[in-house]
């Protein structure tokens, strides 16, 4: 079976530099989990070019239900964040930010000559920074008596599982992350085994 798989970045990408006519447009890209996170770095770019005249961004975030906002921040409407956000969508990536910041130069670009600064200016952000895929994984839980470890561990290993996060009591919680494709599979074969509970 085919995996299920998205792509985002690994890192942060180094800051980009796109000049027109004058104006400057500082690039950066994120691997971002939150649109919190998103805010939270957008106000550290704020801080870091406090005397810049625009901040435009666009993120997407989510592996199948996607939700992704974009921001003009004061140029012409859906001439700076849809322009970025095209550049994320051609690259087909998620769980990402990209943010780009303008210096006035002086000179009007007008709509079309802003439409392809920040559209060249989030290219450049997205090919300097380096693309990973990952898998898209669900959450299992399972919960058993504590002397049922030894066997269920067994499984686990046997299948190379990954496991998130476990509480030994004499009822015993284990949450593995399991790859989208084998999901099914793998319930169905804790499901067998009928001295615990899956979720």
């Amino acid at each position: 079976m085919e995996e299920a798989i998205y792509k985002t970045l690994d890192s942060a990408g180094p800051e980009t530099l796109f000049k027109e006519k004058g104006s400057k447009f500082f690039g950066y890209a994120f691997p971002i989990e939150s649109e919190a996170q998103a805010k939270k770095i957008v106000l550290e770019i704020k801080k870091t070019h406090h005397s810049a005249r625009h901040w435009c961004f666009a993120w997407k975030i989510g592996k199948e239900s996607i939700v992704y906002r974009v921001n003009d921040d004061g140029e012409p409407s859906n001439s700076a964040g849809q322009p970025i956000y095209g550049q994320i969508l051609a690259a087909d990536l998620t769980n990402v930010l990209v943010v780009v910041v303008r210096y006035f130069g002086g000179v009007k670009l007008g709509v079309g000559g802003l439409i392809r600064s920040y559209r060249t200016s989030a290219q450049y952000a997205l090919e300097e920074s380096a693309i990973v895929s990952k898998v898209i994984t669900k959450d299992l839980r399972l919960t058993f008596e504590y002397v049922h470890m030894n066997k269920i561990m067994r499984f686990v290993k046997q299948k190379k599982l990954n496991i998130r996060s476990q509480e030994m009591h004499e009822k015993c919680t284990t949450i593995l992350s399991v790859n989208k494709s084998q999901f099914l599979a793998v319930k169905n074969a804790f499901l067998a085994m009928h001295f615990l509970e899956v979720k």
